[in-house]
């Protein structure tokens, strides 16, 4: 009868699935459904669910078979290194606009270093989905 019980109580084997490449899938590659496979493994660090890799963008080379973490993807990017980017500057009611220009590539919600055309002072805003960089206190 103990048997019985330490049975019924010990954790079963579990079986996480891990996202792996299918092919090559060279750094600022879109990843669409066919890149991507589940394999039957637990690897540390992988990401679990294909739908969290689709859309988005290789920040590396991925090579088939190996793992994608999420390090190792990030959202498309909305702006080019030297592209020209409209920066705004909030705080409160103030609303200032101007021209910058980007100084490393960049997608939605990151950071991007951008030259100020009009003063060639350079500041830091993040990045939004209309491709504006904003800056200041409320960023």
């Amino acid at each position: 009868m103990r048997w019985l019980l330490i049975v019924l109580f010990l954790p079963g084997m579990a079986q996480a699935d891990s996202l792996v490449a299918t092919r090559v899938i060279r750094a600022q590659s879109v990843i669409v459904p066919d890149d991507v496979t589940l394999v039957a493994a637990e690897i540390p660090g992988a990401l679990d669910n294909s739908l969290s890799a689709l859309g988005l963008e290789a920040r590396v080379t991925l090579y088939p078979g190996r793992a994608i973490r999420a390090q190792d993807v990030g959202s498309p990017a909305l702006v080019e290194r030297n592209g020209v980017v409209p920066l705004e500057y909030r705080a409160g009611a103030l609303t200032i606009q101007a021209e910058g220009r980007a100084l490393a590539r960049g997608g939605q919600g990151d950071l991007v270093r951008v030259m100020n055309l009009a003063s060639r002072s350079i500041v830091t805003g993040r990045l939004d989905a209309d491709g504006v960089v904003r800056v200041g206190p409320e960023n």
